[in-house]
Order: structure tokens, then C-alpha cells, then sequence
């Protein structure tokens, strides 16, 4: 299972709806809103993350859309329209493979950072592997 948190710009209830309306039907994709409050949202973060995560918005979010993609799937597709409709107003979304906290703009247009564009799990395996025979 590979994971993605979005954190969209706008209130809880509007992004809520707009799942609801536009997302209910996502093939391979779960879709969820984890809070800090009463769920898990950061419990397993590096703090560095969080920091950049915060840097990043402004300041310290408490709830996030988590998107969990089958490992059936490429997913690559799917992960990418959800996250650009709910980044549309705004906010960054952040993936398994990075720290970096992912503008709608730089995931549209592909942006390389530290080797990797967004959720690139290909990328990601392959830097793995040659770090592990260096």
C-alpha cells in the first residue's frame, strides 16, 4: 500500500463535499480524512517532515485527505487527478517517497526534487536499489 497526504487550502466540510461528489468512485484508490485529534495523522512523522509540512502552509494542519493506493494498481493516473481537484484553491500534498510538501504547480509540471517527481515510486525503487550497492 502506497500513501498520500493532501492537504488542501479551504475549510474540512467543502473538502468533504467535494469528495463526496467528485471522488466516491476512485477504482484502486482509498480515500479518507485522518485528524490529529482523533485519529492518526502524524503519529508516525519524522518531525522534520511535519516542520517542512508547516513551513510549507503557514502553519500547523490538523487533518488531511489520505489517499491509500492499491498496490494492484499503478495508480500513478488516479493519485494525480484527486490530488490536483483537491489542490485546486490550494495547499501541498506529500507522498511516501519524499519530504517534500508537493504544490499543485510542481506536480503538474513534473518538478524533479532530490531525484524524484511526485509519487514516484519507480524512481524511488530504482535510487533505492543503487543505494543499496554503492
Amino acid at each position: 500500500m502506497r500513501t498520500v497526504f493532501v492537504f488542501p487550502a479551504g475549510e474540512r466540510a467543502e473538502t468533504v463535499a467535494s469528495i463526496d461528489r467528485h471522488l466516491s468512485r476512485q477504482r484502486g484508490l482509498n480515500i479518507d480524512i485522518d485528524d490529529e485529534r482523533t485519529g492518526y495523522l502524524f503519529s508516525d512523522w519524522d518531525p522534520q517532515d511535519v516542520a517542512a509540512l508547516e513551513a510549507a502552509v503557514g502553519h500547523h494542519p490538523t487533518w488531511a485527505v489520505q489517499i491509500d493506493v492499491s498496490g494492484r494498481i499503478d495508480g500513478t493516473a488516479e493519485v494525480h487527478h484527486v490530488v490536483a481537484l483537491l489542490l485546486e484553491h490550494g495547499g501541498v500534498a506529500m507522498d511516501d517517497y519524499s519530504a517534500h510538501p508537493w504544490t499543485l504547480r510542481e506536480i503538474e509540471s513534473g518538478t524533479v526534487i532530490d531525484g524524484l517527481r511526485f509519487f514516484d515510486f519507480r524512481a524511488h525503487h530504482e535510487l533505492s536499489r543503487s543505494d543499496e550497492r554503492s
